[in-house]
């Protein structure tokens, strides 16, 4: 079986680094991919593919992206599901990274500055 995504596309917002209980960084971050073909009104559409990048990769892209920054994103598909909060189930469908590739322009800011705030994630993942 193969399961294989590769994608090239912004980033939506800047990402945040936040971390597991047990300290692993993890980000989310959503990628606009654009679209081979024009819609009938000659506009180009994207889609906006979920993302999660773990590890160092999640460290990196925090560091080094920000909102509108180009990247190539190498991973695989998965579906998973949760019940929330009401205890409707939940379905969510993303791109978990293997490997991630910065390829806009160099960023604007200086690596010394401090990477943005990290958010410790206090309940547990619902597909941990």
């Amino acid at each position: 079986m193969i399961n294989q995504v590769t994608l090239v596309g912004r980033l939506t917002r800047d990402p945040e680094l936040r971390k597991t209980t047990d300290g692993l960084p993890v980000t989310s971050v959503t990628l606009a991919v654009s679209r081979q073909f024009r819609n009938q009104h000659g506009e180009i559409e994207a889609d906006f593919v979920q993302c999660t990048i773990w590890k160092k990769a999640a460290e990196n892209t925090v560091q080094y992206c920000r909102k509108g920054s180009v990247v190539g994103v190498t991973g695989r598909l998965q579906t998973r599901h949760y019940d929330n909060k009401e205890g409707k189930r939940v379905y969510v469908t993303e791109v978990v990274a293997e490997s991630i590739r910065f390829l806009g322009a160099k960023p604007s800011y200086t690596p010394a500055e401090p990477p943005p705030a990290v958010t410790v994630i206090k309940e547990e993942l619902p597909f941990a």
